[in-house]
Formats: C-alpha cells, structure tokens, sequence
C-alpha cells in the first residue's frame, strides 16, 4: 500500500484561500481523470467539502506523488502552486489512513462531531467508481473509513461533542441562545436545494419557523424541496418555491435566510442585503465604523485648519474673549485634545490638517514638538477637565439574519458591516468553533481509530501477500499433476482406485509442506514492515512475476463486479 494524500482545509488554510480553491463538480471529475493519467499514481479520489479539499492517490513514488498531486491541485483550483503550497499538507500510509478515518468520525471537522461527512465520503467514493478511478485500495479504504464513522456515532457520544454546521450556524444566528425560541414564528427563506440547503431547511422546520421559501437555479428541485417539508414537517408547515429571480423580494420579506449553492460568484451582494435590511426596518442599513460600531451620521469631524481667519488659525475666534491674544491661555482654555494638538502646530508656524499630520510617519512627535514650543512661547497651558467622551452608539438588533454556508461564499462579506443585520459564514463559524469544548468521548472515537487504522493496515499488508501464496499454491498443484501424468507412463496398468488414492496422497503431502508457510507468512506479512515477505516468497520459490500479477488482476475483476452495487 503506498496512499497518499495532498489537501487543505480550515486547519490549514483561511477561509479566503479556501474558498478560491473550491471545485466544481466538473473540476473534481478532471482532476480525477488527470490524476490516474499521470505516471506516479493508479488510483485517486477527491473529497471535496464547504471546509476541506483533498486528493487521495495509490502512488508507487512518495516525491514524485507528492510533487505531481500538489501541482494538479494547484491546476485544476485555479491558485497558484506557489501560493497554495504553504497551505498544504501531506499524509502517507498509515497517517493517511488515521486521517481519512478522523475526518469521518468527525474529529477533523470545524464542528467536532459533526456527521455529515460521512455522506460527502460517501459521494466521493460513489464519484471516483463511476469514473473508474477507484481501485483495491481506495475502495477498501473509503468503505472502511464511512465504517468507522458509523461505529464512532454509534458506540461513543461523539454526536454531543458538537453538532452539524447547519445547527451551530444556526446558534450562533441565535447568538448562543435557544434556536427553537428564537426561530419560532420566523420567516425563512432558503436559497439552494442540495444537501446542505434541505439540511438547513428541515431543521429550521423543527425549530418552528412559520414559512420556509425555497429559492433555487433550477425550480422544480426548489418545487420538490418545498413538498417535502409542507409533507413532512411536524408540526405542518407553510412551505413554497419561487425562481432565484425572486430572491431580493422575498429577502425584504424574510427574517432569516440560509444560504448554500454552488455558486461561483455572490448570490447576495451587499447593495441587495441593506436594500432587504432596509425594508425590514424602515432606516438605512449604514456600513459599520472600523471598529464594527454601525454608522451614524452625528460624528463631529475634527475642525479644519480654515476654521479661525487669523491666517489659518484652527479656532472659532468669535468665541474667543476679547482682549486677549491666540496665543494667550484664554484661546487655548476650552480645546479639546484635538483641538489642542492643532492649534499648538498652527502657533508654531507649520499650520497642517490634524489628519493629514496623523498620516505621515512621526505625525505624533511633531505635534509633541510643536505643543512644547508653544508652551514655552505662552506660558503655562492650564489644565482642564477632561472632555466628557462622545457616546458610542448602540448597534440596532438586528431585524435580517444570514447563514452562509457555501464555499465560494454566496454572501458579501460586507454584510458584516451593515446595522440591522447579522451574518454567519464560514469564517466566523471557524472563529466560534475554535473554542468549542471537546467531550470526553473524542477520546474514545480517537482510541476507534487508532484500532481501526492498525487493522485495516494489517488487512492491507495481509492482502498484498494473497497473490503470492495463491500463485505458490498453484504451482504445487501444477507440480503434483506433472508427477501424477509422469507415474502413469510408467505405471500404465495403474488402476483408477490406485490412481486416485496416490494422487490424493501426493497433494496432502504437498498442502502439509506447504501450510505452515503459508500461514505464517500471511501473520508476519499483516505486521508492519511485513511488506516484503511476499517478495522473499517470490524469489524462495522461483514464482513468475506474471503469474503473480494475473491473480492480482482476477482479483480486481471479482472486486470491480462487486463495486457495481455501489458504496455501503
């Protein structure tokens, strides 16, 4: 077995690096053809997830592997190899295995426990079979892991570790609170109708929305998704599709919207997100602040360096007392620190715009500098209380709530910054996830997978020495005939009952012999490192290669009908 596998995901890569890096369906099919095409590798298979791609490949080459797959991911992603590469990482063998395994059990997920893997596995192994990219191993491989998944959920309490990403997206819309108290009497609207969309939309039904709008690029999956849950929701509820066309309207009417297609550009822009926000409250959805503090229109700019007439002075002289000088403790008594810093450059004779100085490198020590010569050209600068601050305006609760969980992204990140609305995407999904508390049952799922990935080793190694022995038993057996044919010619009078008991004879002997060998060596070959009894085999017995090779190839024949009927 040499499996290896080259990927990125939420671990290694920012979301913005992932989300260039997203396949298509198409892409994932070409890359897949592409790979097997190239020397180093026989087999390959794609996962490909909203947080995760990665390419598994039976190579017989650890570099050239390494060096080939990297650069087709680069290819067929569309980032450049040199700019995806520092993202990357590498598993070979065994550490291939553990991790595949991990990633069905959950615990490489953003949320740990997750079980929806299991069936992105599933339709990867179902991909790389109808493309007849899916060889021995992989499939062993990909049927085992969705195994080991499915026993992880079902003899540990890894499900409590966390739940799927459409539920804590949903909790963090929530903002921790409780989902069914707060979905309760909402309208969602629902854009898309594969997987991850109808996941979200059932469980916006169970948590009690009272409409769910289905909107989707072809209608009649919107249809069938909107039928299902009017059928099956419980309690029942109200549920209808329109085009993609009809979005902006009903965002305007929606108080929640999920989104996941398979978009390769936005689905909702920014300008579409206030304009909906807008119409839900009545007031412009204005961009937030730097600091994430929304919009307002009451914030006093600092004064411009044209505000006084005495060639340029910073101050408002009328409120000046008469009698007294700029440059006397009178002009200086009511600034602000601003202010100040401004009228200190004025008095030293470098009049600039406070914001302008604040741009340039030193901006701070020159208005230092300036304010010590000023207060060495007037006199004392008398203290004063420190100005009450401008209040901080409290952000409005927000009226529209948006969950995004495709990638590319389906919404504008710039959503983030409108009042009135709030969004959950991917990336803020990683940031609230990365401190998630983790159950006492990973433990027990990693300790699953420890055994599962030295067994399935052991099966492997087991495997690759099969041939061998079967070939070594079928030349005995060619051996026992030659002296059976060779005893008739010069036993010609031999009757059939002699015949066949010293036939029988000859071959127990022979199987006797051969036992024990065989039994061994299929032990020593399952430990690690057992690769190369099957080749000392080989070389003790004189066993032609090609003999070898054709019941590898039987063996395939038989495992290719079985594929037929599909992944467990």
């Amino acid at each position: 077995m040499s499996l290896l596998v080259v990927g990125l995901s939420h671990r290694s890569a920012p979301v913005s690096v992932l989300e260039r890096a997203a396949l298509s369906a198409e892409a994932q099919a070409k890359l897949l053809q592409d790979t097997v095409a190239t020397e180093p590798a026989t087999e390959a298979g794609v996962l490909a997830t909203c947080n995760r791609i990665e390419l598994y490949a039976d190579v017989d080459k650890f570099h050239a592997g390494v060096a080939e797959l990297s650069t087709l991911l680069a290819q067929h992603s569309g980032v450049g190899l040199e700019e995806l590469t520092p993202y990357l990482y590498v598993h070979y063998e065994d550490r291939a295995v553990h991790h595949l395994f991990s990633v069905a059990c959950g615990l490489d997920s953003m949320v740990v426990g997750e079980g929806q893997i299991l069936g992105q596995i599933k339709d990867s192994l179902a991909r790389a079979q109808e493309l007849h990219t899916a060889g021995r191993l992989l499939n062993d491989l990909f049927q085992q892991a969705l195994r080991v998944g499915k026993r992880a959920h079902s003899e540990t309490g890894i499900d409590r570790a966390g739940q799927s990403l459409v539920t804590f997206g949903l909790e963090q819309l929530a903002a921790g609170g409780d989902v069914t108290a707060w979905a309760r009497g909402k309208r969602a609207l629902v854009i898309g109708a594969g997987s991850m969309s109808s996941l979200a939309a059932a469980t916006l039904a169970r948590a009690g929305v009272a409409e769910i709008v289905v909107a989707n690029r072809t209608f009649d999956r919107a249809e069938r998704l909107a039928q299902i849950l009017a059928e099956n929701g419980e309690p029942v509820i109200v549920s209808r599709a329109v085009p993609m066309e009809s979005v902006p309207a009903e965002l305007a009417r929606a108080d929640v919207a999920v989104s996941c297609t398979g978009a390769t550009g936005l689905v909702l822009t920014a300008e579409a997100v206030a304009a909906a926000a807008e119409g839900r409250t009545g007031t412009p959805a204005a961009p937030a602040d730097d600091d994430g503090r929304p919009g307002h229109a009451d914030v006093r700019p600092l004064p411009p360096t044209s505000a006084g007439t005495d060639e340029g002075c910073p101050l408002d002289l009328s409120a000046v007392q008469p009698g007294f000088s700029l440059m006397g403790e009178a002009a200086v008594a009511g600034m602000d620190a601003a202010t100040l810093e401004q009228h200190a450059t004025w008095a030293a004779g470098q009049a600039v715009d406070r914001r302008e100085a604040a741009r340039r490198p030193g901006a701070d020590a020159e208005l230092i500098t300036a304010l010590a010569a000023t207060a060495a050209t007037v006199g004392r600068i008398p203290e004063r209380r420190r100005p009450e601050p401008d209040p901080v305006p409290i952000r409005p609760e927000p009226a529209l709530f948006l969950l995004d969980l495709a990638m590319p992204r389906d919404v504008d990140a710039a959503a983030h910054r409108l009042a009135g609305v709030r969004l959950v995407d991917i990336e803020s999904l990683a940031e609230a996830s990365a401190d998630a508390p983790m159950a006492a049952d990973v433990d027990q799922v990693r300790r699953i997978v420890s055994d599962e990935v030295a067994a399935f080793g052991a099966a492997q190694r087991a495997a690759h020495i099969t041939p061998t022995v079967v070939a070594l038993r079928a030349m005995a057996a060619d051996v026992v005939a030659g002296e059976i044919a060779r005893l008739d010619g010069r036993l010609p009078g031999l009757d059939d009952k002699h015949r066949a008991e010293i036939t029988q004879t000859v071959r127990r002997v022979v199987d006797k012999l051969l036992h024990a060998p065989t039994v061994r060596v299929k032990q020593l070959a399952a430990e690690p490192g057992g690769a190369g009894y099957a080749d000392a085999l080989r070389t003790l017995f004189d066993l032609d290669q090609e003999t070898v090779a054709s019941v590898s190839r039987a063996e395939d024949s038989t495992e290719k009908n079985a594929e037929n009927r599909g992944p467990a």
